[in-house]
């Protein structure tokens, strides 16, 4: 039973120093997994999000909601070839992709300031109850997506300060040594 669980021990031990190495060779992977993160939360949350366009339908609401699922597709295409294996960052790709998270962050913020409207404006004004409740989700979701998509803008910028951080950590496997390694013959008998 010991046995056991210092065999899984070590299992998890090695799991993580290969996530790690893999890591170092891939810094790009932070950004990507946090854009990736962002683009579930958005996508994910589409049906509150067309259910609220629909009953609210304010100007430019079904357009906003466009934007931010285009730029969030398009962006992992930028991001992508932003970051060719062990090569330098392509700085036009990467420019690209902040401006369409800026692109993002606008149409985001569009969307629940539309929103806001709906729900105090002095005539016709919106209440939320049970069969409306998508409305307040939607409204979540447009902040934590904010949110989200400027943590991957953080992400991108710092990617370059995570590869040197990743690259100061040893992941080197230790060997054991019995310490009596003598003189190695190579002549042959």
């Amino acid at each position: 039973m010991a046995k056991n669980k210092a065999e899984r021990k070590l299992a998890r031990k090695e799991f993580f120093r290969k996530a790690l190495v893999s890591l170092k060779r891939n810094p790009q992977y932070i950004p990507l997994g946090a854009l990736l993160v962002s683009f579930l939360v958005f996508s994910l949350n589409l049906t509150s999000i067309s259910n609220t366009t629909a009953k609210i339908m304010l100007p430019n609401m079904g357009l906003c909601a466009f934007i931010s699922m285009l730029f969030s597709l398009l962006s992992f295409v930028c991001m992508l070839s932003a970051f060719p294996k062990r090569q330098k960052p392509n700085l036009l790709l990467m420019i690209l992709m902040i401006v369409m998270y800026g692109g993002v962050i606008f149409a985001d913020y569009t969307y629940y300031t539309r929103i806001v409207e709906a729900l105090t404006r002095e005539e016709n004004r919106l209440t939320i109850t049970k069969s409306t409740i998508y409305i307040q989700e939607a409204q979540t979701v447009m902040i934590v997506h904010i949110v989200l998509v400027a943590i991957t803008i953080l992400t991108v910028v710092l990617e370059p300060l995570f590869a040197k951080l990743l690259k100061k950590i040893n992941t080197s496997v230790e060997v054991e040594d019995n310490g009596e390694i003598g003189q190695i013959d190579l002549t042959e008998d």
